[in-house]
């Protein structure tokens, strides 16, 4: 299915989906370094560098819409001002444009401290909004990457979409109930391809690169739900 990336970062979610067969038709990104690693990757993709002056009627078409909202307020290495806070606040301007265009399928994603400082107000939103909602927690380490890297998977349909959780025969084992498993082939989370070297601004190009990766969905977990919502639409 066709699906719009928000706050899509270098990509990891749209990499993983698009491994899993869906196609990338839009693109929402303010980090001038992570827009110049999509328009590497996603050349003739739609893009827009601001959601809250983004306009419901200028999103692409798409079945699906997925993003990992900011976690600086969720975080508990941040300050902790909650989902209602300045940079993680920006999950209701995500909710106004949902509400307004009503996709069939929703993909969240955020740190594993969503579960206790913000997950009611999520789930509120989308209920409000008419949407029925799975979740999860899924390490990157249980689909073959070398680090824990714990993150809170929402997934959401429509009333007259079927939920994931009828997804059929993409099972493997040591993956979480909630959400079945998949084989995983070994460096299938690994980029393509090399990221841009960092910006002209006086700081070592590494640093972009390293806080862009920071910040990435390893593309694996995103491929494994990507291949969870192909099998539900059938």
């Amino acid at each position: 299915m066709k699906f719009v990336s928000f706050f899509a970062g270098i990509g990891g979610i749209d990499l993983g989906l698009e491994r899993a067969g869906h196609e990338c038709v839009g693109q929402v990104e303010i980090n001038p370094f992570c827009q110049k690693v999509l328009a590497k990757h996603w050349p003739d993709t739609w893009r827009h560098d601001d959601i809250t002056t983004l306009r419901a009627e200028d999103i692409p078409g798409a079945d699906l819409w997925a993003g990992g909202f900011p976690c600086q307020d969720i975080s508990t290495s941040g300050k902790r001002a909650g989902i209602h806070g300045e940079r993680s606040g920006l999950f209701f301007d995500w909710m106004r444009l949902v509400r307004e265009i009503r996709p069939g399928y929703l993909l969240l994603e955020n740190v594993a401290a969503l579960l206790h400082n913000g997950m009611g107000d999520v789930l509120g939103e989308l209920a409000a909004g008419g949407y029925d909602a799975e979740w999860s927690c899924l390490p990157a380490c249980d689909v073959g990457a070398p680090h824990r890297r714990d993150r809170v998977f929402v997934i959401a349909n429509a009333p007259d979409k079927r939920p994931i959780a009828s997804a059929k025969g993409v099972q493997a084992k040591g993956l979480p109930r909630e959400f079945g498993g998949v084989p995983w082939r070994e460096g299938i989370f690994r980029m393509d391809q090399p990221l841009v070297v960092g910006d002209r601004d006086g700081l070592p190009a590494y640093f972009h690169r390293n806080e862009a990766l920071g910040n990435a969905v390893v593309p694996a977990v995103a491929e494994y739900i990507g291949r969870l919502l192909m099998e539900a639409d059938k």
